[in-house]
């Protein structure tokens, strides 16, 4: 056989159906699509799930609310009483349980339950034994035997978790220890890091204590001169040349008055 001589098997494809092309053809005028209507519309987008406008299937149905655990494990039961059947001795396992129907599907493994009564010795195997299934096996003088991993026991979870508050409590004092001894090794540095801080912070000090000294002389300087206060509340002194004569402008008055009293003596 060549690539060219390959076919589709008979009945699996079909030709397209051609609608719209006119009343002889069987899917003309209105195209398969009706009279009028939603779906007879060029852009029809309904959701998978559309029931045309009734209440979904998917919201008909009740829902289980609350937390589901999807690593649960689902356990196929067996009531003890059921076990009575096998003669005494007879190894009782998950493959002997799914032969004779008493177990359809073993899934996640097998649980023997104390339902019922059982009076024959039998060498049970399961993957969990209920209590009392259990003392009702051994009294019987059967044995029980448990498959794959099995939940820890209270003793079992109580010495785990005082091993680990010990352990935590062990990290808490190893932390505790270097965080003090942190604390003591950089008590040295941290004082001669505030001495080089003091050293440094003096000679700061200095220059700025002898800035404003500098500063203070030449405002001073630049300063008036103090007046006293009986000074500057007396009055001013008047000009000699507005209100008292000068010493010369006497005499020459005093040699004139004798001029003229001579004068007057003559006439």
């Amino acid at each position: 056989m060549k690539a060219h001589e390959l076919r589709p098997a008979p009945g699996s494809t079909r030709p397209r159906k051609r609608v719209g092309r006119g009343i002889s053809a069987g899917q003309g005028k209105t195209a398969g699509r009706g009279q009028k209507g939603q779906g007879s519309r060029s852009s029809v987008s309904t959701p998978s799930n559309f029931e045309g406008g009734q209440m979904p299937l998917a919201m008909r149905l009740p829902k289980l609310r609350g937390f589901h655990n999807f690593n649960r494990k689902e356990f196929a039961v067996v009531n003890l009483g059921k076990l009575s059947r096998f003669e005494a001795g007879t190894e009782v396992n998950p493959q002997l349980l799914e032969e004779v129907g008493l177990v359809k599907k073993a899934g996640d493994g097998v649980k023997i339950l104390a339902a019922g009564k059982i009076s024959v010795a039998l060498k049970v195997s399961a993957h969990r034994v209920s209590a009392g299934a259990r003392t009702a096996i051994e009294a019987a003088g059967g044995t029980v035997e448990l498959l794959g991993p099995q939940p820890l026991t209270a003793e079992e979870r109580a010495t785990r978790a005082e091993a680990r508050a010990k352990k935590d409590s062990k990290r808490r004092a190893a932390t505790a220890e270097r965080a003090e001894a942190a604390t003591v090794a950089g008590a040295p540095e941290a004082a001669a890091g505030d001495k080089q801080a003091r050293g440094d912070a003096e000679p700061a000090g200095k220059a700025a204590g002898e800035a404003p000294t500098a500063e203070a002389d030449k405002a001073e300087a630049a300063a008036p001169a103090p007046v006293d206060e009986a000074e500057a509340a007396a009055p001013a002194p008047v000009a000699d040349s507005v209100d008292q004569p000068s010493a010369a402008a006497a005499a020459a008055e005093d040699a004139e008055e004798p001029a003229e009293a001579d004068s007057a003596d003559g006439e």
